[in-house]
């Protein structure tokens, strides 16, 4: 089949040197964003002057006001919305351990019990002339690996809630001096995540790999099944996370808008609403930490169903290492070119004005995408021989590099599709926001009319690009081909994150600006740098979304190999009520979680209510709301009502497997995808809608924008109705979904070989 340039021993070299340069990558920006002070400095940093077209000369010194008093109290509103975000995470990660402790029991039983908890070695499944390792060494490096995933996830998800707070008012002091000097620090902060997580993800996957390969030898069909336990457990905390953080942020940001801005008529973070800190809050523990974790959990699924297909292909048979490899490279690539594309945003361009603001970033992913795909290219040529043979569903399809090339930029520019096509249906810049933000002029009803057929609309474009990339990749390479193309749609998942988190964080500056008591033209510039945010968060999402339909396609069709099934028949009476049901899951897991926001939301405007009408001189700026009591509720409303939608997800394929077979399970997961995905970036998509129509109105900044508002108008007062029905769907059942669908796909995987060897009970009695 022919050798491959790139020796095994560069390869050993050559992942693990990236994902270091990525942490110290990571460790300059926040270097360069902790020069930013938060005690009051009126000299300011030499190396800073005159960068982005500013000088140093603040808004204070212009108006008069005094600077120390300013700095002072944005450090003290940052402290607090640090606390209340580790506080929560603690909290939350306390009962997550609880859980990870118990799954971690569960996996190891179930998979030890295949064969009995057997120490026998045992003959190869798909290599037969050779021995492979006891199931029980399976069970107990799954467990492993599992747990593994699982703590990287938590880290993943808290670093990035830490550097979001230790930024926000960083960003907002940075405002002082010019917009352009402002976005540096809140886009550096974003990188930081960024690298961090894909940097640590990569390293510790590849760590594992070569541990394990300590004992399992030759096996690596048993070694890379026991490495599907860290996808699983990157994706089980991501769920909690992303549940978790989002209704905490939701039950925070509607209880605040209902009551300060409809009712109170008070503007967006002004310190009297007793819910504004919990608000600023929920920003970073739903948006940063649950997009962190999410992300990497879709980043470790995509590469453990790529390696899983690959041990069964002529890479793992043949002990092709370098080969086999080739997703790790594929990440090792990312990294590089992802910090060439961030020098773009930071030191190569300057922000001189508002309008610079959203092309420099969606820029980075235009930038990003062309490059990898020559990084991608050169991978390909020297980590794959010309042809190989890839498993194909019990027979070895024969592969050219030049193909599994194409698969990944498929991928690759299938993410940037849906990317572009996400920004469109949701920036106000573009005519869909616009017509949902002109609705409003005949009331809240048609808003919500306009704003779901927008999410409705948005699904057509990406569907094709995810069918198309699904069609292209299956025809050169089969599952092993989806799954590389999932992984090219993460491969810039460093410039990803850096974007998606730069969003809550400027979020967060505008909310300490206005709390602060600010200038108004600090808060024009967070606002402005907020709404950018905004629409690449949505962007993110859309990222998410789409790579979570191709690595759960992956997954299934690693989990039908594993199970030992040759054909899935909808036709057949068990496929189908598991596809029927499967398509319901969706549905019911939204609707937990949407009553859940509703509950919690609930419980929040009761307490503003009560702050508002029982503290005396609360609206006159005399007296200090009760933050700490807002803070408690959305914490523990969070924590209770996560529980149930992450048992939905967690438990049904044990009980479907378990008691129904493979054959049902297999339309369950079939089900679940198909709906799953549509559901997710309808509901992200309009959520984003009414969120920018909101904005557009409040900005006033075209001659449409103003004949809607100012604020407090009919007009504007409908839009905020629309947003903050739109917040539960854009940042709790949305994004959630999408993990929804990888995390069955991934946890069927682990168990197959209990639920093909002891599966199906209820069938096997009648």
């Amino acid at each position: 089949m022919g050798s491959v340039l790139l020796p095994d021993l560069a390869t050993q070299i050559i992942i693990p040197v990236c994902a270091v340069i990525g942490i110290i990558f990571s460790l300059i920006q926040w270097a360069l964003v902790s020069k930013v002070k938060l005690t009051p400095d009126r000299n300011g940093s030499p190396a800073n002057n005159n960068k982005n077209g500013f000088n140093d000369s603040l808004i204070e010194e212009e108006e008069g006001v005094n600077e120390h008093n300013v700095v002072a109290k944005c450090a003290e509103i940052q402290n607090a919305i640090s606390e209340g975000s580790t506080s929560f995470l603690v909290t939350m990660y306390q009962y997550v351990g609880i859980f990870m402790v118990v799954f971690a029991i569960l996996i190891f039983l179930f998979l030890g019990s295949v064969e009995g908890f057997s120490t026998k070695s045992k003959q190869c499944t798909y290599d037969v002339h050779s021995m492979c390792k006891p199931a029980l060494a399976t069970a107990f490096f799954s467990t492993i690996s599992f747990l593994l995933g699982a703590i990287t996830s938590v880290l993943s998800g808290f670093l990035g809630m830490k550097i979001a707070t230790y930024a926000n008012a960083r960003t907002t002091l940075e405002a002082r001096k010019g917009v352009g000097k402002a976005f540096i620090t809140a886009f550096r902060s974003g990188a930081v995540m960024g690298f961090l997580l894909a940097a640590n993800g990569l390293l510790v996957l590849f760590i594992t790999i070569n541990l394990f390969k300590l004992y399992y030898g030759d096996d690596w069909e048993g070694l890379f099944e026991a490495i599907t336990g860290y996808g699983l457990g990157g994706s089980s905390m991501a769920l909690f996370g992303r549940v978790g953080g989002g209704i905490y942020t939701k039950a925070a940001d509607v209880g605040a808008d209902l009551v300060g801005k409809v009712e109170r008529n008070i503007p967006e973070d002004d310190p009297r609403n007793p819910a504004v800190i919990a608000d600023n809050v929920g920003d970073n523990v739903g948006d940063i930490a649950g997009m962190g974790s999410d992300l990497f959990g879709s980043y470790a699924e995509s590469s453990c169903a790529a390696l899983v297909v690959a041990s069964i292909s002529s890479f793992g048979i043949n002990h092709e290492y370098t080969a086999m490899c080739y997703p790790l490279l594929v990440s090792s690539v990312g990294i590089l070119v992802c910090l060439i594309t961030t020098l773009f945003a930071t030191d190569f361009f300057e922000i001189k004005a508002v309008k610079d603001i959203e092309p420099t970033l969606k820029n980075q992913l235009i930038i990003s995408t062309v490059l990898m795909t020559f990084g991608i290219g050169i991978v390909s040529w020297i980590a794959l021989p010309s042809s190989f043979t890839i498993f194909n569903f019990g027979v070895q399809k024969v592969v050219h590099n030049w193909q599994l090339f194409l698969c990944v930029c498929v991928g690759l520019w299938a993410g940037l599709i849906i990317g572009f096509v996400t920004e469109y249906y949701t920036s106000n810049a573009y005519s869909p926001v616009q017509d949902v933000a002109d609705s409003c002029r005949t009331g809240a009803a048609t808003n919500v009319i306009f704003g779901l057929a927008l999410g409705y609309k948005s699904v057509i474009i990406p569907i094709f690009a995810i069918a198309i990339g699904i069609f292209v990749s299956f025809s050169f390479a089969a599952m092993y081909g989806i799954a590389v193309a999932a992984l090219g749609m993460l491969s810039t998942i460093a410039t990803g994150l850096a974007i998606d988190a730069y969003g809550p964080i400027s979020d967060n500056a505008g909310g300490i600006a206005e709390m602060a008591g600010m200038s108004h033209r600090i808060r024009e510039r967070t606002d402005a740098l907020d709404a950018a945010g905004n629409t690449t968060a949505a962007i993110g999402k859309g990222f998410a979304i789409g790579s979570a339909a191709l690595v759960s396609l992956a997954l299934f069709g690693a989990f039908v190999s594993r199970a030992g099934i040759e054909v899935v028949d909808v036709l057949t009476p068990k496929v189908f009520i598991g596809l029927i049901v499967g398509a319901m899951l969706p549905y019911w897991f939204s609707a937990m979680t949407m009553k859940s926001v509703g509950s919690a939301a609930l419980k929040m405007v009761e307490e503003v209510r009560r702050q508002f009408n029982t503290i005396p001189g609360i609206m006159e700026g005399l007296a200090k709301p009760d933050y700490a009591t807002c803070v408690k509720i959305s914490t523990d409303a969070s924590i209770k009502e996560m529980i149930p939608p992450g048992a939905l997800v967690m438990l049904t394929p044990l009980i479907v497997g378990t008691f129904f077979g493979v054959e049902t399970l297999s339309g369950v997961l079939a089900g679940s995808l198909v709906s799953g995905v549509q559901v997710a970036i309808s509901a992200s998509n309009t959520g984003g809608a009414w969120d920018n129509a909101k904005k557009y109105i409040e900005a006033g900044a075209s001659e449409h924008a103003r004949t809607l508002g100012p604020k407090g108008s009919d007009a504007h007062k409908a839009a905020v109705i629309g947003d903050t029905i739109g917040d539960p769907l854009k940042d709790t059942s949305g994004p959630s979904l999408n993990i929804l669908i990888k995390l069955m796909a991934v946890e069927s995987l682990v168990f197959a070989p209990f639920f093909a060897a002891h599966g199906g009970l209820l069938f096997k009695l009648f």
